[in-house]
């Protein structure tokens, strides 16, 4: 993996959104994994003022989403396909009939998931694939032991992730128990990977995602099988990586050329 070390959350969010944006001027039709959550609103936020700046174009751009939850109304504000709707299709200017959620309220949802794994291949794969990561070291809601070549499916929460999630419900008896989520093996078939991730809370998870064993314990140490995987952090995120230094020498003397 490339580990990319930056001063702000700000500056993770920019580099972040230039790996996207190198890409959809490459290939103006690319396709996009899509993650919620907090750790990639600065890249959304930026790609978002690079569009409104006539800078790029989304036009043609399709999406994935990484997950849903089940059972909660998709007019629900946290439901993730209002939360792409808001913070990544319009403000992006994508077409919405190009942006695809997981379906958690299908009637037979092993169906479903097969569909959206089949959807994805239709479209000719993703080309680069946002991630974030949880404190326990998920990606999408692979959540701990996931199996590394899971593809999409119905997952249960931890307690863990439900906690984490309750600051966005009314209460935490409100978040779902259940979600569909893409698998390890769906996201390690992108092109490319581009996690980010930002404060103390996180530095754990990326140590043992970057730094540890490849494990189930850990599913986000998946990304160590992948050939072109990135991981921009700040500096609160990357307290705990014992090759820090390096990772900052390495950034520091990469050519220009070849930064994002």
């Amino acid at each position: 993996m490339e580990i990319v070390i930056l001063p702000s959350a700000a500056e993770v969010g920019r580099v972040a959104a230039s790996v996207v944006a190198e890409v959809v001027v490459r290939k103006p039709e690319a396709v996009l994994g899509l993650a919620t959550g907090s750790s990639p609103l600065a890249i959304y936020e930026e790609l978002a003022r690079r569009a409104d700046a006539g800078e790029l174009d989304f036009s043609r751009v399709r999406g994935f989403a990484l997950d849903e939850y089940v059972g909660l109304d998709y007019g629900h504000p946290e439901s993730y396909h209002a939360v792409i709707d808001r913070t990544v299709t319009r403000p992006l200017g994508l077409a919405p009939a190009l942006v695809a959620v997981p379906d958690g309220f299908a009637a037979d949802l092993a169906a479903a998931c097969a569909a959206y794994e089949a959807a994805i291949d239709a479209a000719g794969g993703i080309d680069v694939q946002i991630l974030g990561i949880g404190g326990n070291g998920h990606i999408g809601f692979n959540e701990p032991t996931s199996s590394l070549a899971s593809r999409t499916r119905i997952k249960t929460l931890t307690p863990k992730t439900r906690e984490d999630n309750a600051r966005f419900f009314d209460s935490p008896e409100a978040v779902p128990t259940h979600c569909v989520t893409q698998g390890l093996g769906t996201i390690l078939r992108a092109r490319r990977l581009v996690l980010v991730a930002q404060g103390e809370n996180k530095a754990e998870a990326i140590a043992a995602a970057v730094e540890g064993p490849l494990s189930a314990s850990c599913p986000a140490s998946v990304l160590q099988l992948h050939e072109h995987a990135t991981v921009i952090i700040d500096e609160a995120a990357a307290s705990r990586l014992r090759n820090a230094d390096y990772y900052r020498y390495t950034w520091a003397n990469k050519p220009a050329w070849q930064r994002y």
